[in-house]
């Protein structure tokens, strides 16, 4: 009895732990039968978060933007490859890494000028810890890069000398000086200038790569995931004629330091088609220092003065109120209307048209405007509509004013606006605007679009290419934009700009003297102007010359401020040929670009002989190889290192040409 008892125990205690060992495996089951639904009724990008971007992310490979070129097919601005160095220590086997780290030390000495004891002390720690990612070195032009990975231990390559390469981009302007603002940026934060305006071409599209994690930190690229590679941009040809631009810059800076002024602006335009050839915009940082980095041509809206005596008196023209034969009595050059004081500050007596506009009378103008037109204003603010001098200007640029002029409407319309309309106050204008109503008189009378692009083109191909635009067909009749061009012609030879007259080159144009903030006390503040067109005979180029501020005593007229300016430009532009201009132009102004892009050279099969592509750069030659109808391979970007068939090869046209760039 005591046996079986015994036995009964032993069995319920091992029955016990059979019961115990069989839940316990339930529940391990439920909670595994648990997981495995869970993981099912999981997203899958949940569990890629969770765990694959933990140690992999997907970078970005930034395309190369295109080139920004002056119509002479000058770079402007280019994109330039800069190489980052990094080293992987840990996959530098022992013996290869103490056998040739003196002669790798010795090298790295003499390329950057420091000792061999700076790089072999680093070296032995990163190689102690076993980093995988080292930064040795930044911002390698192509030169220095393809010098350093032939030293000891990196001629190995990334995976036996643990030689890590990361390319990126840099933008660099070819003039260091001329234009910088007028070329601009786009940073992607803020755009300005020529980059910003034509940046929807010059971006190209972005690629990508895997890179894997080397630390909390540090991000390296894996080469054995496929790569998107990037789509580099379109080049885009702006109208900016280098040498007119450079030619403008230096006039404008002369004179700008001769008065010590605020600052200044010219712009220069191609009167038959509207194509900018030079925007210049200076403003003093320090004295005799200025530098080109605010566009007052596009961005300031500024009361015109006696520029504007063009735009009132072709209104009167068109209208047939004035003639060759009309006059107006000035009297002593004092003239009260609607309680405003309005004076010419010399001379007086009867004037005909041509002596209105050369002596630039602020009462003749006043005069005949309110004569023809104070009943009906509407009737002279029609005309100002039709010139489009209301309308903010449609161009690609960005920040570009809108223009303002008192009317009717508004609340600072009194009995006095149109007196000051005519001569060139109530009113507010960017230079451009003004630039492109001079043109249009310049163009019997058509008045074109500014236009700041010549060309697209990709590899190339050309895909735009720009024609003059139209604004207003006729901005007069044929006989008042005659007459209002022999009036301005005669304001150069005997009136305010007769001090610009030369017999070599026949110049129309008006000098402009407009104070400002004359609310304010203090110091009276000018802004000196000129605009004008030439030859007058058959006119080529329109330029508007502005210099704001300058110093009271040594003069603030346009007459002696802006209108030398005007004529240096004439002079230098119209005259002589290019080749005959000293070498003054682009001297100490112009960036070293050896390094950054090759001259683009003509390339040709002659006689069926292969030429000498190497060292040229791919893109300029791969599209002209493939234009004359050969086939074409290649490997890397930048400039050609091999080719096949080698220098004078009889080639066919069925026959492949293989290239290998630089990477």
């Amino acid at each position: 009895m005591a046996v079986q008892n015994e036995f009964e125990q032993k069995r319920s205690k091992t029955l016990r732990w059979g019961y115990l060992f069989t839940g316990f495996a339930f529940v391990l089951f439920v909670v595994f039968l648990g997981r495995i639904l869970v993981l099912q009724n999981t997203n899958v990008q949940e569990i890629k978060d969770d765990y694959i971007n933990k140690n992999y992310r997907e970078a970005t490979l930034k395309a190369a933007r295109g080139n920004l070129y002056a119509s002479d097919g000058s770079i402007l601005a280019t994109t330039v490859m800069r190489y980052d160095v990094y080293l992987d220590f840990k996959i530098i086997k022992d013996t290869v890494y103490s056998n040739n780290i003196g002669p790798l030390t010795d090298s790295l000495s003499k390329m950057f000028g420091k000792p061999r004891s700076y790089f072999r002390d680093r070296f032995d720690q990163q190689k102690k810890v076993k980093n995988q990612y080292y930064s040795l070195v930044k911002g390698l032009d192509f030169d220095d890069y393809d010098r350093i990975r032939q030293f000891p231990i990196f001629k190995k390559g990334k995976n036996r000398g643990g030689f890590i390469v990361d390319r990126n981009y840099k933008r660099e302007l070819a003039t260091t000086q001329i234009g910088a603002g007028t070329i601009g940026m786009d940073n992607e934060v803020a755009k300005s200038g020529l980059e910003g305006a034509f940046s929807k071409y010059l971006t190209g599209t972005d690629g990508s790569r895997l890179e894997q994690r080397v630390n909390s930190s540090q991000w390296k690229p894996i080469d054995y995931w496929k790569v998107n590679e990037p789509i580099d941009g379109q080049d885009v040809y702006t109208t900016i004629d280098i040498r007119i631009q450079d030619i403008a810059h230096s006039a404008l800076e002369k004179q700008l330091i001769n008065f010590d002024a605020d600052h200044g602006s010219v712009v220069v335009m191609e009167v038959s088609t509207g194509k900018v050839k030079a925007m210049v915009n200076l403003r003093r940082t320090e004295p005799g220092i200025y530098v080109d980095a605010y566009n007052y041509a596009l961005k300031d809206a500024t009361e015109p003065g006696s520029t504007f005596k063009t735009v009132s008196l072709l209104a009167a023209m068109d209208d047939g109120f004035i003639d060759e034969n009309t006059t107006v009595n000035v009297g002593n050059g004092v003239w009260t209307y609607a309680k405003q004081r309005i004076s010419d500050g010399h001379g007086g007596g009867t004037y005909d048209i041509s002596d209105v506009l050369a002596k630039s009378s602020n009462v003749g103008s006043a005069k005949l405007i309110t004569k023809f037109y104070a009943d009906k204003p509407q009737v002279f603010l029609d005309h100002l509509r039709r010139w489009k001098m209301f309308e903010k200007m449609d161009i690609e640029l960005p920040g570009i004013s809108k223009p303002y002029i008192v009317t009717p409407e508004d609340k600072r319309w009194n009995a006095a606006t149109l007196a000051s309309l005519a001569y060139g106050y109530s009113s507010r204008f960017n230079l451009l605007q003004l630039t492109t109503f001079y043109n249009g008189i310049a163009n019997k009378g058509k008045m074109l679009k500014p236009l700041f692009i010549e060309k697209i083109l990709k590899d190339g191909r050309t895909l735009y290419e720009a024609k003059p635009q139209v604004m207003v067909n006729k901005m007069a009749s044929p006989k008042s934009i005659s007459l209002m061009t022999s009036a301005l012609t005669q304001a150069v030879e005997k009136g305010t700009a007769r001090s610009i007259f030369t017999p070599n080159l026949k110049m129309a144009g008006k000098t402009g003297t407009a104070r400002f903030e004359y609310w304010k006390p203090g110091p009276a503040k000018y802004q000196a102007s000129f605009a004008g067109f030439y030859p007058s005979d058959n006119p080529k180029y329109t330029c508007i010359v502005m210099i704001n501020q300058p110093d009271n005593s040594k003069g603030f007229y346009g007459s002696t401020v802006s209108a030398p300016v005007f004529k240096e430009i004439a002079g230098k532009t119209f005259l002589k040929t290019p080749q005959n201009i000293e070498q003054e132009m682009l001297v100490d102004k112009k960036a070293d670009l050896s390094k950054m892009i090759a001259p683009q050279v003509k390339v040709a099969v002659k006689q069926n002989q292969m030429p000498k592509v190497t060292g040229l750069i791919g893109k300029n030659v791969i599209p002209q190889l493939e234009n004359q109808g050969y086939r074409v391979d290649y490997k890397g970007v930048g400039k050609i290192r091999e080719q096949f068939p080698l220098e004078g090869t009889i080639i066919k046209k069925d026959q492949r040409i293989y290239l290998q760039l630089q990477n």
